[in-house]
């Protein structure tokens, strides 16, 4: 990552700025064919719209609170639950995010663990209050691995967030389906302002059923 150029982005949540650190140039980190390699693409590289709703719902919960960020990115959402007084591990699939996260949270001056983590063999062994995560349901394959950790690592009295653009609705909506008979679902639309459009992401609650 020594050679690799950064830009640093501010973003605003409630009032209050953090900087997080981003490749500045695509290019550097994936020099293959998008449509053809789409396994491989870094889609971490954006600070995705839900990620900033996240961030902003985290913002309203009374800290502390034990949360777990699954394909954490940028970490947008960590960085921010952190700042607003909890405890967070954010996790990844790929290790250079999740070094960014640590020079983020170095520059905000935030306490956060990282940690990476392959959901089809996690061996997480620690319960959360929180399991969030943004644009994380994007293939069927990844269902069971993502119900798994919910049900073995979400505490009893605990809520999954998840947030997630309105184009995710035709994969989204079957996850959701499957999740149904062990959590109950609240689904909620947030719109978010741009400089050319508005954004519309889906938030969901996932609330275990006793």
């Amino acid at each position: 990552m020594s050679k690799l150029i950064l830009e640093e982005e501010k973003i605003t949540i409630r009032g209050q700025t953090l900087i997080v650190y981003r490749p500045a140039r695509l290019e550097d980190i994936f020099q293959g064919d998008p449509f053809l390699e789409v396994e491989k693409f870094p889609f971490w590289f954006k600070i995705w719209e839900s990620s900033l709703i996240l961030a902003d719902y985290i913002a309203t919960l009374e800290p502390p609170l034990e949360i777990l960020e699954l394909g954490a990115g940028l970490g947008v959402a960590s960085l921010f639950a952190s700042y607003f007084g909890h405890k967070v591990l954010a996790t990844d699939y790929e290790e250079l995010p999740l070094e960014l996260i640590k020079k983020s949270a170095q520059k905000n001056g935030l306490l956060l663990e990282v940690r990476k983590l392959d959901w089809r063999k996690s061996d997480l062994s620690l319960k959360f209050d929180i399991i969030m995560g943004a644009e994380i349901v994007f293939k069927k394959s990844l269902y069971d691995p993502l119900l798994n950790i919910f049900k073995e690592n979400l505490k009893e009295s605990g809520q999954i967030l998840l947030a997630h653009s309105m184009e995710r609705k035709r994969i989204l909506v079957p996850f959701l389906y499957k999740a149904e008979p062990y959590f109950e679902i609240q689904t909620s639309l947030r719109r978010l302002k741009g400089t050319d459009e508005v954004a519309e992401i889906i938030l969901n609650r996932l609330l275990p059923k006793k």
